[in-house]
């Protein structure tokens, strides 16, 4: 057995004693200060197995569907198209945090619905948003989902409810927060129960106007390198003319992330929330296929 020391000011003592135990192999002292996250506290990846497929493994899992759940003809041609084009995973919010009040906030318990009848129909597991403590369902299971995906990291008495969830979280990085913070965010959940955390770079806030954010594609070695959680990129948010950034993304790099979640949307010109940055079903399919020449073990997959 291996124990990692969480704690402040001198330890050495207590590491002492703890290691001195017969069943305990080596204690180490973990200096970050995000702990459980840390590599410090485990060198090896941490693989999340979710309905059937697993984020952090050998497998490259793409996650697609529109931002929001609009209508049931809208979802489910969404999850039939990316399914039968090899993403793993529905994304759909019910719940949709928006920057006006005056925007489409979502069709709430009717579009989770919905997300569940999608999911059955295909059998595509289900990524939407965890909104707040009311949005967790009874006894702290996140409702009809198999990962919670969440805009507001810093929302950290949520944070604390999804680490009794019993489900994998998708946690997003904040538009204006440092990878520290993301990691410090995660911390919150692991060190409250739930070691299944995926973390997602979205893009950031920066003075560059040519696209919507700018996509820190080197947070992904970095975050590589200091955590053990899996790292997957959503560049549908980092470019609001989503078609040709996609594909070029698909054909030219991978830089150590597991997987992508993309926006991908049955007409994205009608689209009430960012049809913009949304891909059309034929060029979600055409982008898998660029991917599958790429990644190997999502070629396998399907």
């Amino acid at each position: 057995m291996v124990i990692g020391v969480v704690g402040v000011g001198d330890v050495t003592a207590c590491m002492e004693s703890v290691e001195a135990m017969p069943q305990v192999e080596k204690v180490v002292r973990i200096t970050a200060p995000y702990k459980f996250v840390s590599k410090e506290f485990r060198p090896g990846k941490t693989r999340i197995k979710v309905n059937g497929a697993e984020i952090g493994g050998d497998e490259f899992v793409v996650i697609a569907g529109p931002c929001s759940v609009e209508s049931e003809e809208q979802i489910m041609r969404s999850a039939e198209a990316v399914a039968k084009a090899g993403a793993k995973f529905l994304r759909g919010g019910a719940f949709k945090p928006r920057t006006s009040p005056y925007d489409f906030q979502g069709m709430e318990e009717e579009g989770l619905k919905l997300l569940q009848k999608a999911k059955k129909a295909t059998g595509l597991a289900i990524v939407t948003e965890v909104m707040g403590d009311r949005d967790r369902g009874v006894g702290g299971a996140v409702r009809g989902r198999d990962a919670g995906g969440r805009a507001n990291m810093q929302n950290f008495m949520l944070l604390k409810a999804l680490g009794k969830c019993g489900r994998p979280i998708l946690l997003k990085r904040g538009l204006s927060s440092s990878i520290k913070e993301l990691l410090m965010s995660a911390e919150y959940i692991v060190a409250h129960g739930n070691p299944d955390v995926i973390l997602c770079e979205r893009g950031i806030r920066t003075f560059e106007t040519a696209t919507r954010n700018t996509c820190d594609i080197s947070a992904i070695p970095v975050l590589n390198e200091l955590t053990h959680l899996p790292v997957i990129l959503d560049p549908s948010h980092a470019q609001e003319n989503a078609a040709w950034f996609l594909q070029w993304l698909a054909r030219e790099w991978r830089l150590g992330q597991t997987g992508l979640i993309v926006e991908a949307h049955p007409a994205p010109e009608r689209a009430i929330s960012d049809g913009a940055q949304s891909l059309d079903l034929n060029q979600f399919a055409k982008m898998m296929d660029e991917l599958k020449t790429l990644h190997r073990p999502l070629e396998r997959s399907t």
